[in-house]
């Protein structure tokens, strides 16, 4: 479980500390991009919380997710519609149902924990 909250915070310091920007024609696939990989991520920790993580299963659900989101904005973009809405509210949700099953597994184990 350290290890992709380490690369999170990996991420995070070397996005702050570089000064690279996106192209505006790019800002609607890197956030769908960056919400799929977070949904994955939270997932990741989810299951690993729950004792049910298996690597070849976050590996290509993180591709598989990014890639998927990735297409939904592109093609949105060829029809003309804000495809990568529907994509934004799907992983947005998931993102919160994965965090609110994480503090529920952590209250959970605190409370064993507290008992014994």
């Amino acid at each position: 479980m350290l290890l992709p909250a380490l690369f999170l915070i990996l991420g995070l310091v070397l996005g702050f500390l570089t000064n690279i920007t996106i192209p505006d024609v790019y800002a609607n696939y890197l956030s769908i991009a960056v919400l799929a990989a977070l949904d994955t991520l939270f997932g990741g920790i989810r299951t690993q919380l729950e004792g049910k993580f298996d690597q070849s299963v976050f590996v290509s659900g993180f591709f598989f997710n990014v890639s998927l989101a990735a297409l939904l904005a592109f093609i949105g973009v060829q029809l003309g519609i804000d495809l990568y809405l529907a994509a934004i509210f799907a992983f947005g949700v998931r993102l919160f149902n994965n965090m609110a099953i994480i503090r529920r597994v952590l209250l959970e184990k605190h409370r064993i924990k507290k008992n014994n």
